[in-house]
């Protein structure tokens, strides 16, 4: 079989940029791999390899960037594609992720944060496109991920009619809480996957990156990947100030929206708590560790909130806390 070195060259040599300089550009938690390649003027662009045989698809990529892009949005052009080998060639928008540039300038964060927020009020007041949703039961599932890698991990064992009870309850209380039209939601829409475009107009400073992966789901959902970043700090001012501010000018009914961003919240911090402990699991990553401590405390705080009772005291007995002890028992 052909190597990934060989296939990559052959597609580049049919591009324009065949000959252009690579180097090497940090990757993410999947399969996928990416260069930048610089041109003799200093252009540049991006090289996305995704190995199919790996389990990677571009085809999502190119489509919800072209929507993306289609409606005002940021997302990279492609320049050229091999959908069967896996390779894209795509627009380069820079190294300012969110995350760099408030560490660079803190007396951004609210401008960035106020721009993120309204590039989701513009996304979702577009047409659905045609979407697999990210519904209750998918979401309850995802979030039994806390129990079958998270505690067992730490705890040497699953349990797997715990994890069931719980995926039940959890189901039951999605479908209560988490209603009304769907939109599309990017479900990575944080600072290390967003970057900042300044010298563009209104939502289009908001560089996109990670949404092969999008679904049709609710508003709140990227509104809470935003707000309750597992890799930094949101000021709580700044969350409760962006939640406002989506209301107002989305229209959403409040009340039901913010129980939603709760509920939502509880269940991506669990899911993170799993794939974060996956990762270093099954795959070498000890560094996802290290971020446990802060999900953690997102998921408490949302667990607070009086609808998810229910499911409360289940998950405060069934779920370890993340002391030093235990975190250690999920590295490899």
């Amino acid at each position: 079989m052909t190597d990934r070195k060989t296939l990559c060259e052959t597609f580049l040599s049919a591009t324009p940029f065949a000959g252009w300089q690579r180097g090497p550009l940090a990757g993410d938690a999947s399969n996928r791999r990416y260069e930048r390649l610089t041109g003799d003027s200093g252009e540049t662009v991006v090289l996305m390899d995704a190995p199919p045989e790996k389990g990677e698809d571009v085809r999502p990529f190119i489509r919800v960037a072209g929507y993306l892009r289609d409606h005002g949005l940021s997302a990279p052009e492609i320049l050229a594609h091999d959908v069967e080998q896996g390779f894209l060639l795509l627009e380069d928008l820079g190294d300012d992720l969110y995350a760099r540039v408030i560490l660079r300038e803190p007396a951004l964060e609210k401008e960035l944060y106020e721009a993120a927020t309204g590039a989701l009020v513009t996304l979702h007041q577009a047409p659905m496109p045609d979407l697999e949703p990210y519904g209750p039961r998918m979401m309850a599932e995802m979030s039994g991920l806390a129990l079958s890698k998270y505690r067992a991990g730490i705890l040497g064992s699953q349990d797997a009619d715990l994890q069931a009870r719980f995926e039940d309850m959890f189901e039951d209380i999605l479908r209560e809480t988490v209603k009304g039209d769907p939109v599309l939601v990017q479900r990575d829409y944080h600072a290390e996957n967003l970057l900042w475009l300044p010298d563009r107009e209104g939502v289009a400073r908001v560089g996109l990156l990670d949404f092969q992966d999008a679904r049709a789901g609710h508003p709140a959902y990227d509104l809470v990947s935003l707000l309750q970043d597992a890799r930094r700090d949101v000021p709580a001012g700044i969350e409760m100030q962006m939640i406002d501010r989506y209301v107002v000018a989305s229209g959403v009914d409040e009340s039901g929206f913010r129980t939603a961003y709760t509920v939502l919240g509880v269940q991506r911090n669990l899911r993170i708590l799993g794939v974060f402990a996956r990762l270093s699991m099954d795959y070498g990553k000890p560094h996802y560790v290290d971020l446990i401590p802060r999900v953690w405390n997102h998921f408490i705080r949302g667990l607070e909130h009086p609808v998810l009772a229910r499911v409360a005291a289940l998950l405060h007995e069934s779920l370890p806390a993340p002391t030093p002890e235990n975190l250690d028992k999920l590295r490899p």
